[in-house]
């Protein structure tokens, strides 16, 4: 009979996940355009190695540059979220989908 060996697998380290609330720094309050922060996108980034989120396309850019390209991506992608969402987030300006795309300038 042989017997049968059963294999040790190493224990994985569990990164902390980044904290989502205001107070922490990471995210921007919902009058503040409801975003992440300079903070709290390298907070993800040291979270999660090889990812590539940057912070919100805000000032002024020429046409066809990767900023723009960009702009216009989120533009397109969260009016689908605010389409989707409820009437009452819909309707009020100071939800954070509109407040996201006014800062996106959407």
């Amino acid at each position: 009979m042989s017997r049968r060996r059963t294999r040790i697998r190493p224990r994985r380290r569990r990164e902390k996940p980044i904290k989502t609330s205001v107070k922490s720094g990471n995210f921007r309050p919902t009058r503040k355009g409801a975003g992440m922060t300079r903070k709290g996108v390298m907070a993800y980034r040291r979270a999660n190695p090889g990812s590539k989120l940057q912070t919100a396309v805000t000032g002024k850019v020429k046409r066809g540059s990767k900023a723009a390209k960009r702009r216009k991506s989120y533009c397109a992608r969260s009016l689908g979220q605010l389409k989707r969402s409820s009437a009452k987030t819909r309707n009020n300006p100071n939800s954070r989908i509109r407040q996201a795309r006014r800062r996106w300038k959407c």
